[in-house]
């Protein structure tokens, strides 16, 4: 029974991959899965995060210009027929990747694809279009993440833990004066011809490599790619007052080099998000946070390197204090001689494969996880995402963790200073 029900996961996770990569004509990487849905979706995939922006919150403002004119339509003109053949348009930017993604019903993929497309090559980037609709919005995105103490603790502790690089904001700062000429130069990189993947589900990989050779076939998009340094962490401290929202101490750690299984496992083992709703779960956190406070862990993986760490929230400085030295002890206790235990190992292991393969059941995440690889060039198979957990053992578990807390710590703390916890009152 169990041989089957393993069988099967196989079976779906396989039907979830990427087949292959293909390069078209044209020079673009393209991958594609078609399950028979009866929608589809189309992503252009650029590495043009907000690492790479030439100015700060330019990578903000560019994403925020998608679907605006083109020499094929007007922006007005996009929204229109998009609604008419009821599909929808998004653009999402991380550190690493700006995406541009259009969902329709099976069938429009010529429409959808030349939309996309047509933004890459021959956007206007006019000045009315940024002064009216692009610059409210960016400093719009910018107010919102600052009021929101959890999302401004984790855009400080990236600059905290990398600097330049994976610690340029995603959101751009008030003091910006980006121009549309900026974004307008910035996009001539991003969307250089070695700079996409145009991924597809709901949509075979011939038909996506026809449409792409059709609509980027005279592309002009031959810039250079845009480049970074490899990136270093280095951590530090900072304290910042906010009044409104919670408590706020972020604790984190980083490694350079390419992303660990391990510290996936580690994140599993020690996340206090239970299996089974309104239980406690097993985390070695849960039991130890006081009535009012929460521990998120936070693991997040990069091209380069990788962040791991602990979003501590609490209505009072002092619940924050005790959440965050329970969360310090426990991440101590997985590094100390005696290490975890084998049952929760396995655990951790089986919950971390769980995780990473359910990512690749919706298309965004088969986008996200995957997306990067056809990118690079690589086969995105999303049995290699699991795979990664398999040679985690004891002794790689124990020397991971142990070798991420001897770094420096990234300790961002928002709310009231005064009275919230300094990173050595936590036991770091």
């Amino acid at each position: 029974m169990l041989a089957t029900r393993t069988s099967s996961s196989a079976v779906r996770i396989a039907r979830r991959s990427f087949a292959s990569v293909s390069e078209s004509a044209a020079g673009f990487k393209v991958a594609a899965v078609d399950n028979n849905q009866p929608t589809s979706a189309v992503t252009l995939l650029f590495k043009a995060g907000s690492r790479y922006e030439t100015k700060p919150g330019v990578a903000s403002a560019l994403k925020n210009f998608a679907f605006k004119s083109t020499a094929k339509r007007s922006a007005l003109g996009t929204v229109r027929e998009a609604e008419l053949y009821g599909g929808q348009l998004s653009a999402t930017l991380t550190r690493e990747h700006l995406a541009l993604t259009a969902e329709f019903l099976r069938g429009d993929e010529e429409f959808f694809v030349d939309v996309l497309t047509s933004f890459a090559t021959s956007g206007k980037f006019t000045r009315h279009e940024f002064e009216e609709y692009v610059e409210p919005t960016v400093k719009g995105d910018a107010e919102a993440a600052q009021s929101n103490p959890a999302i401004q603790a984790v855009d400080l502790a990236h600059a905290l833990a990398f600097r330049n690089g994976l610690g340029s904001s995603l959101f751009a700062p008030s003091s910006s004066h980006i121009t549309h000429e900026d974004v307008k130069a910035y996009a001539a990189t991003a969307f250089a011809k070695g700079n996409v993947a145009v991924l597809g589900s709901g949509i075979s990989q011939e038909t996506l490599t026809k449409l792409v050779e059709k609509s980027f076939g005279s592309s002009s998009t031959t810039g250079s790619a845009p480049q970074t340094k490899n990136s270093s962490y280095f951590g530090g401290e900072t304290r910042l007052d906010g009044h409104g929202g919670l408590q706020t101490v972020f604790i984190g750690f980083g490694v350079a080099g390419a992303p660990s299984g391990d510290l996936a496992v580690l994140n599993a083992h020690l996340s206090t998000t239970p299996s089974i709703k309104w239980s406690k779960g097993l985390s070695p956190i849960a039991a130890s946070i006081p009535a009012g406070a929460s521990v998120q862990t936070v693991y997040l993986p990069y091209s380069d390197a990788s962040l791991f760490g602990f979003l501590v929230q609490a209505e009072t400085a002092e619940g924050v204090t005790q959440a965050g030295q329970a969360a310090i002890k426990a991440l101590k206790e997985a590094t100390s001689g005696k290490g975890i235990a084998e049952e929760a190992l396995k655990s951790a292991v089986a919950k971390a494969k769980f995780t990473a393969a359910n990512a690749v059941e919706g298309r965004e995440g088969l986008f996200t996880t995957l997306g990067g690889k056809v990118l690079q060039g690589q086969d995105a198979n999303a049995s290699s995402v699991t795979a990664a957990f398999d040679g985690v053992n004891a002794s790689s578990f124990a020397k991971a963790a142990s070798e991420l807390v001897k770094t420096k710590p990234t300790f961002v703390a928002i709310g009231n200073t005064s009275a919230l916890p300094y990173s050595d009152e936590l036991g770091l």
